[in-house]
């Protein structure tokens, strides 16, 4: 019965000859009309950011404790594809050498994503597209004077010219995920509170066979590179965009 009173409603003509819609036709376009404006409300349009991008290169200093800057050549780098030059804004290498310590290797890939979508090229995958064999990662805790333990990770990477180990851990806003799931749902979580995340990599690495001392080294010289760069540079490198 309230089928045919639908046909009959759908077959009717109001005045003027304009055809009344159905219940049914009226109850999608609501439903659709809903679906688009709360998709609307949902778009994250705030963009969280630490740094403009353009003043990384200012903002790390040259001189962190005992290493000076040396080069900027000579580290393993993400692959050269597309998503690489989309997600990241700038990348900054740099290797430092020191009378004292071990040689040390500095890679930090910043993006502010527009889209709300970013994503990590985590050295898991850039080192084996290299020619590297890793270790099984390691879970290494950094704490930094003033601020937050930041939850890294650490392996060693033998290629036939030489062995590296390295340090690295990403921030998202104000967290830090330790894997591409974490990844996607602090994203997924910024995204419905509205903001657009920004994110860095910050990966640390020397030449060496001797895990533990290179260890040591690497938590040194990244307390001394938080320590050494100012508001600006801590932000970037582990306390995210101030909401």
């Amino acid at each position: 019965m309230a089928d045919a009173k639908d046909e009959a409603l759908a077959g009717a003509k109001a005045d003027g000859g304009i055809q009344m819609p159905s219940r049914r036709q009226l109850i999608v376009g609501g439903a659709l009309m809903a679906t688009a404006a709360t998709a609307w409300w949902r778009t994250p349009r705030t963009l969280d950011q630490a740094l403009d991008p353009e003043k990384m290169e200012d903002v790390i200093p040259k001189r962190i404790g005992p290493w000076s800057f040396e080069t900027r050549s000579g580290l393993v780098l993400p692959p050269p594809d597309q998503l690489s030059a989309s997600i990241y804004d700038t990348i900054l290498t740099r290797s430092y050498s020191s009378s004292t310590e071990l040689p040390m290797m500095l890679l930090i890939a910043y993006g502010a994503s527009q889209s709300g979508m970013f994503q990590i090229h985590r050295p898991e995958f850039c080192y084996p597209a290299s020619g590297y064999a890793l270790t099984s990662p390691e879970a290494v805790d950094i704490g930094f004077p003033g601020g937050p333990v930041v939850p890294s990770r650490y392996f060693s990477a033998a290629s036939a010219e030489r062995t590296e180990q390295l340090i690295y851990w990403t921030r998202i806003a104000r967290a830090y995920p330790a894997s591409w799931l974490d990844q996607r749902l602090t994203v997924m979580r910024s995204n419905l509170a509205g903001r657009i995340p920004d994110g860095v990599l910050v990966r640390i690495s020397t030449i060496s066979t001797d895990g533990p001392r290179a260890i040591a080294a690497m938590t040194e010289f990244a307390r001394a590179l938080v320590a050494t760069t100012d508001a600006r540079g801590r932000a970037l490198l582990i306390n995210g965009a101030r909401a």
